[in-house]
C-alpha cells in the first residue's frame, strides 16, 4: 500500500499551470512540523479539479491536509541525475477556520475533496 496523509502549511501561493495537452496541474510544497524540533518540506503535485480547487482556495501559510501516493522520479540537469519524491494528491481537506485564514473567500471549513480525476487507477480500500 502506498498512502501518505500529511497536515502542513502552504509555503507559497499555489500557481495553476497547464500541460501542452491542456491538463491543469499545480506543484506546491507544504511545511510539516516534526515531533520535537525541525520541519520537513514536502513536494506535492495535484491535477485537474484537485489542482484548480487548491489553487483557488489556498494561500501561503494556510494549513492543508493532503492524502495521496508517494511518487519518485528523476530528470537530467547539467549532466547530473536529479531524483525527486512527490506526493500525488488524490484528496485534501481544509484544516483552518475562516477567521484564521488570510483569504476572504467563502468555503465550508469541514469540506473534504476527493479527486476522481487522478492519473492513478489504484483503488483505495477506504
Amino acid at each position: 500500500m502506498n498512502n501518505a496523509i500529511l497536515i502542513g502549511r502552504m509555503t507559497k501561493d499555489p500557481e495553476l499551470n497547464y500541460t501542452s495537452g491542456s491538463k491543469a496541474f499545480i506543484r506546491f510544497n507544504i511545511a510539516v512540523n516534526r515531533i520535537g524540533e525541525g520541519t520537513d518540506f514536502i513536494n506535492c503535485v495535484a491535477w485537474e479539479k484537485t489542482a484548480k480547487t487548491i489553487a483557488e482556495y489556498f494561500k501561503k501559510g494556510q494549513r492543508i491536509l493532503v492524502q495521496g501516493s508517494i511518487r519518485t522520479g528523476s530528470y537530467e540537469k547539467n549532466g547530473q541525475t536529479i531524483y525527486t519524491t512527490d506526493i500525488l494528491v488524490s484528496r485534501f481537506e481544509f484544516v483552518e477556520s475562516n477567521n484564521k485564514s488570510s483569504s476572504n473567500k467563502n468555503y465550508d471549513n469541514d469540506a473534504k475533496f476527493d479527486s476522481d480525476d487522478n492519473d492513478d487507477d489504484e483503488d483505495f480500500p477506504f
